[in-house]
């Protein structure tokens, strides 16, 4: 297990009880560089969005937490927001929460000479997705073929 990925179970393990507490969702963790700055990055999610104040909550929190437990050698910067409209779905529960939902797909290697696709979720597996692009077409693809799937959002 590499450094970021015990930083961000051990931080996984810190927060949930806070985000129970309140009857947020863990969405996501991830402790990535960027900028040459750390950033501890905490995505929550409830029922009719996320508020600053629900963001400040978990973020006091979980900060009094990690100073107390003290694992993380790098000075880092701790976030914690809403995961936003185009977030990607990475575990089991954001499949099953998007299933029937608009998704664009983008795939590392060209399938039938495109790289982006926009779909209903219709299903999946730990294998593949399956969308259906319009009333008569469905298209299967393999996971380890999609760099990003998201929700697809319009303005």
């Amino acid at each position: 297990m590499s450094k970021r990925e015990e930083y961000e179970e051990k931080t996984e393990r810190l927060v949930t009880p806070i985000i129970e507490q309140h009857n947020f969702e863990l969405v996501d963790v991830e402790y990535v560089k960027e900028g040459g700055n750390w950033y501890l990055r905490v995505y929550i999610d409830k029922e009719g969005g996320i508020t600053i104040d629900d963001c400040e909550v978990v973020s006091r929190a979980l900060g009094d937490l990690l100073d107390s437990e003290d694992f993380i050698e790098e000075a880092y910067i701790l976030e914690v927001s809403s995961p936003g409209l185009g977030r990607p779905l990475k575990k089991e529960k954001d499949f099953k929460r998007s299933l029937g939902e608009e998704v664009e797909v983008r795939t590392y290697r060209a399938i039938d000479k495109q790289k982006e696709f926009v779909g209903l979720l219709v299903s999946y597996d730990k294998d593949s997705v399956t969308l259906q692009l319009d009333e008569k077409n469905e298209m299967t693809i393999n996971r380890s073929d999609i760099a990003l799937i998201r929700l697809a959002f319009d303005f």
